[in-house]
């Protein structure tokens, strides 16, 4: 989770604690002026149970809520027998909305629908418990009916949300992680073929001189070796079901890119190594769709920036990219939402073994930075059949 979402969710919480300290005291004074100060106290002590539990639901969420819904129980059970105001009050009823709403939305079928039939138990018992001639006892009950509506109601809509989210999200990974086998399967092939052509030619040297077979050979063995290895990699990315955002056509040089996004974007500064580099293909690839993905970002998400550097860096242990804009803070950027691009560039990476951050910088801007390994996991050992170049 991210500093945002963590943000978020204190913002949240902290504002749901406002707004049932309101409703407390709402219903305090409510019955302070018709039945008496003192017939709230138990019932408002249930309240703040309650509300309290709802507040840190997330720890616990199913027992938060068999707890409030108990709570609420014996409130109304109170209520009854010493002849206090109706329960659930509008505080706890509110609070018990949360609870069932929440615990509908992200627990599993069966305890979701458990505690969503809880909650239902909980409005019948306030009607049967409410008495006719109590005041506003009616009216309670129908308000209670309404919450667990209401919760129940937004609960699903909300489920139905995130599971739409989370299979679009497998598809596109699937998608991602696809195009990615097809890619090794290439590098799979030049080395298959390579192995054909040497054990040919190692046929020609037995015949006319035997003594160099060795060196064919040799070629041969380690051609073997690498095609093994990639198609291992191939086989890993097949097995693995979890998978992030549609994939693309085959990489293009850096420069191009770059070149294309100035004539729409603000003005990108390219570093890339003065040398040439040889990288392994998936790793070439996966430099360009990370440069790609963040610089449709900066022009979706950050269209006042400046301008934006994009700096390809190599050292012994790998590749690292890194993409910054100097776009100053404002709403498109304060709380970013993690879309279905960033989920694919993540996958990306983190299958081919490296580690991808995004961020807001310290002074203005947003930040991508991508390590990818060229002499581990999947990228051990390979060739590379292109490289980026410098925008000419």
């Amino acid at each position: 989770m991210s500093i945002w979402d963590r943000l978020f969710g204190v913002a949240a919480t902290a504002g749901l604690a406002v707004v049932f300290l309101a409703a407390i005291g709402i219903e305090a004074v409510a019955i302070a002026q018709t039945w008496g100060a003192r017939y709230w106290l138990a019932g408002g002590a249930a309240a703040v149970v309650v509300c309290v539990l709802t507040l840190v639901r997330r720890r616990q969420r199913a027992w938060a809520a068999v707890a409030g819904l108990g709570t609420a129980g014996l409130a109304i059970a109170a209520a009854r027998v010493f002849h206090l105001p109706t329960e659930p009050g509008p505080a706890m009823a509110l609070a018990l909305a949360v609870l069932v709403g929440s615990a509908v939305r992200a627990l599993p079928a069966v305890p979701a629908g458990a505690l969503a039939a809880g909650g239902l138990a909980v409005v019948g018992g306030a009607y049967l418990a409410a008495r006719p001639q109590s005041s506003g006892a009616s009216g309670v009950v129908a308000m209670n009916a309404a919450a667990w509506l209401g919760a129940v109601g937004v609960g699903l809509a909300l489920r139905l949300l995130d599971d739409r989210a989370a299979a679009t999200a497998e598809k596109v990974r699937r998608d991602e992680r696809l195009e990615l086998a097809r890619e090794l399967h290439d590098v799979v092939a030049h080395h298959i073929t390579g192995m054909l052509i040497q054990a040919q030619a190692a046929h020609v040297v037995a015949r006319k001189n035997p003594g160099q077979v060795a060196g064919s050979l040799t070629g041969i063995e380690a051609a073997g070796t690498e095609a093994l290895r990639a198609m291992r990699g191939v086989v890993g990315l097949l097995r693995d079901v979890e998978d992030a955002p549609p994939a693309s056509a085959g990489p293009e040089q850096l420069g191009v890119l770059v070149e294309r996004f100035n004539r729409q974007g603000p003005p990108v500064r390219l570093r890339v190594p003065d040398e040439s580099a040889a990288w392994p293909p998936e790793v070439t690839s996966t430099v360009y769709r990370i440069v790609r993905e963040a610089l449709t970002n900066v022009a979706r998400h950050a269209p006042h920036a400046h301008g934006v550097t994009v700096t390809v860096d190599q050292n012994p242990a790998g590749v690292t990219v890194e993409v910054v804009d100097d776009a100053p803070p404002g709403p498109a950027r304060a709380f970013p939402r993690g879309g279905y691009g960033l989920i694919g560039m993540r996958e990306r990476v983190e299958t081919l073994g490296g580690t991808l951050h995004t961020g807001p910088r310290p002074d203005a801007g947003w930040s991508v930075l991508a390590t990818l390994p060229i002499h581990d996991g999947l990228s051990r050992g390979r060739s590379a059949s292109c490289s980026p170049t410098t925008r000419r």
